[in-house]
């Protein structure tokens, strides 16, 4: 019990990564705020959560608004008193040609990824500081270090995540921590699609692309699954990790080493 009596919102926790980070941190004692743009499967998490014995709420909203980033902190507070742990997890791919892509991408992928990062940061930034202590954890990706062909506009949002993870921990130090976690092939439905898109472009089939993405660079040869996030995450947001700030972990399989 970790997180014991301890209150953690989740950005994009109606399924993927977000949904295995809630559920792991309600295992170890966390009240969870399950926040998704989808209420149904918000809605789901937070009741698997109650079935399993332990403590959630859920809300409609949507990262790229930030009054609902606020409104998002106020429920937290509402619900259960406080605000410890926020998880900025929600994000989107958009996978293509580069040359093909729009104005009208680059606009939805930046709302999302990065200035979704930005409103719900400073909304709980601002709760967390009143007690003098808070654990801010931002997912970005092994492409927030090293750059992928057919992926622009993600890599660039998550390597504009980890510059802010550095600037908010020096800024937010020493009563919050801000790290990031930068996770690399995650069996999810995200990876489904880049495979698919992936595929056509290659001229493969969606199975051979994750099939050969990990032989050629995974050394410890399988993907991922939002469990192995939510592992590093949990320690993150304990206070096993009250001495790490700023960092951007590799959680990847060896996929990244630097």
């Amino acid at each position: 019990m970790r997180l014991r009596d301890k209150v953690a919102v989740i950005t994009g926790a109606g399924r993927g990564i977000g949904k295995g980070i809630a559920l792991k941190f309600a295992q170890e004692g966390a009240k969870v705020v399950v926040a998704d743009i989808d209420p149904r499967t918000a809605q789901e998490t937070a009741e698997e959560i109650l079935k399993g014995g332990g403590q959630a709420r859920w809300i409609k909203m949507d990262v790229t608004k930030k009054a609902e980033a606020e409104g998002m902190v106020a429920f937290a507070l509402k619900e259960f008193g406080q605000i410890d742990v926020l998880v900025n997890n929600a994000g989107i791919v958009l996978a293509g040609l580069f040359v093909e892509s729009s104005e009208e991408e680059w606009d939805r992928i930046i709302a999302v990824n990065l200035k979704g990062v930005v409103f719900c940061t400073q909304a709980a930034v601002k709760e967390m500081m009143k007690k003098k202590s808070g654990k801010i954890i931002n997912i970005a990706s092994r492409l927030g270090k090293v750059g992928g062909p057919y992926v622009s506009s993600y890599t660039a949002t998550k390597f504009a995540v980890i510059g802010l993870t550095q600037s908010n921990a020096q800024e937010f130090a020493p009563y919050i921590n801000v790290n990031a976690i930068c996770p690399g092939i995650v069996l999810t439905e995200m990876w489904d699609y880049l495979s698919e898109v992936l595929g056509k472009i290659r001229g493969i089939s969606p199975e051979e692309v994750i099939s050969n993405r990990i032989t050629q660079q995974v050394p410890m040869g399988r993907g991922q699954y939002p469990e192995d996030v939510a592992k590093v995450a949990l320690f993150l947001a304990s206070s096993d990790a009250d001495y790490i700030t700023g960092q951007a972990l590799n959680d990847s399989g060896g996929q990244e080493m630097r």
